[in-house]
C-alpha cells in the first residue's frame, strides 16, 4: 500500500476515534478532557504553520486537535503519526518546530505525541536539544513505538483504538507470514472486534481500517475474508463493510466474471472476468466509498487508483 493511502487511513481513524485515541494514550483522559464538547481538527491551520516546502523528508501524518479540558480551558493536542519506516535524523527537531510555532500562534497549553509505525526498533527519538554559547534548550515529547507492543495485551484492551494499533502491528509483521496465516490473524482480529461492546459505527470504521491497511498478496484471500466477515456480521453492520470488502476484491481484478472463472477453473473465464472486472470493479469501489460519505473525492480516487474525474462521473451517473 502506498504511503499516501496509509496517511489517509490514519487521518480518518484519528478523527473517527478521537475520544478513544485520547483515552488510549493519556492517563485519566476522561478527567482531564471534556469529551462531550467534541473536537476540532485544525489541519489547515497546521499546514499554514508548517508548509510542505519546509519539509525535506517525505510527508508524514500530522493532526492538530483542539479539545476542551474539564476546567473549561482549551488544550491543544498535537499528534504526529510517523508512517514511514526509515530513520529520520531531523524528526525530533521537526517536532520541536511544530511545538514552538503552535505555542507562538495560539498561546495555549500544548502536548505532543509521536506514534512510530516503522520496523527499526532503534529509531525512537523523544527529545530535541539545542545548545550554543551558553544558550540551551531541551524539548521532550511523548512517543509510542508500535513494533514494541504486546499483541495479547492489545487484544484484551477494551479501548477500540487498540484495534488500530493491533492492525498496524499486524501490517508490520506481515512480511514474516504467508497469506493463510495472515488471513487467520485478520479473521481473529475481526472476530474479537465484533465481540467488543462498542457502537456499530466504530466497528465499521475499524473493519474498513483493518481491511485496507493490511492487504493480502493473493486476491483470492480478499474474497475469502469478505465471506467470513459476512458470516460474522450476519449482515447487521451499517453501510459498507461487506460491500466495501468485496469491492476491494474487485479492484484487484476479481469481479464476478473473474471470480466465476476461478471457481470453474476455465482460463477463458478468468481472462474475461479480469478484463471486465478492472473497470466495473473500480466503478463499484468508487460507488460504495461515496455511499459511506466518509471520504473526499481525492481520497476515493487514491483508494480506487482512478482519477478524480472518474469519481465525479460515477457520482453523477451511479444511483
Amino acid at each position: 500500500m502506498s504511503l499516501k493511502r496509509n496517511d489517509t487511513l490514519w487521518k480518518g481513524i484519528l478523527e473517527n476515534l478521537c475520544g478513544d485515541f485520547l483515552n488510549f494514550f493519556f492517563k485519566d483522559a476522561e478527567k482531564l478532557f471534556d469529551m462531550e464538547k467534541g473536537f476540532e481538527f485544525l489541519d489547515k491551520e497546521l499546514e499554514q504553520l508548517f508548509p510542505a516546502e519546509d519539509i525535506e523528508a517525505p510527508k508524514f501524518v500530522d493532526k492538530l486537535i483542539k479539545v476542551f479540558t474539564n476546567t473549561g480551558k482549551e488544550e491543544w493536542i498535537l499528534c504526529h503519526v510517523e508512517v514511514q519506516g526509515y530513520d529520520d535524523k531531523d524528526f525530533a527537531k521537526r517536532m520541536f518546530t511544530y511545538f514552538y510555532r503552535i505555542l507562538d500562534k495560539y498561546n495555549k497549553p500544548v502536548t505532543a505525541i509521536a506514534i512510530f509505525t516503522d520496523t527499526n526498533k532503534k529509531f525512537r527519538p523523544s527529545m530535541y536539544e539545542y545548545e550554543y554559547l551558553g544558550t540551551r534548550n531541551t524539548f521532550y515529547f511523548n512517543t509510542y513505538k508500535i513494533i514494541d507492543q504486546d499483541e495479547n495485551l492489545l487484544a484484551n484492551d477494551e479501548n477500540p483504538f487498540s484495534v488500530v494499533i493491533l492492525t498496524v502491528l499486524l501490517s508490520l509483521k506481515k512480511k514474516k507470514r504467508d497469506d493463510e496465516s495472515l488471513f487467520k490473524l485478520k479473521y481473529s482480529l475481526a472476530k474479537n472486534l465484533l465481540q467488543k461492546k462498542i457502537p456499530k459505527k466504530k466497528i465499521d470504521d475499524l473493519l474498513i481500517f483493518l481491511q485496507l491497511y493490511v492487504r493480502f498478496g493473493d486476491p483470492e484471500y480478499i474474497i475469502k475474508f469478505e465471506k467470513e466477515i459476512e458470516v460474522l456480521t450476519e449482515n447487521k453492520t451499517t453501510m459498507g463493510i461487506r460491500e466495501l470488502v468485496l469491492d476491494m476484491a474487485k479492484k484487484e481484478g476479481l469481479a464476478e466474471g473473474h471470480k466465476e472463472g476461478i471457481e470453474k477453473g476455465h482460463k477463458e473465464g478468468k481472462i474475461k472476468g479480469k478484463e471486465e472486472g478492472k473497470i466495473e470493479g473500480k466503478i463499484e469501489v468508487v460507488h460504495n466509498l461515496l455511499a459511506t460519505e466518509r471520504f473526499t473525492t481525492a481520497e476515493i480516487a487514491n483508494f480506487a487508483n482512478v482519477t478524480e474525474e472518474f469519481v465525479l462521473n460515477v457520482k453523477k451517473t451511479k444511483i
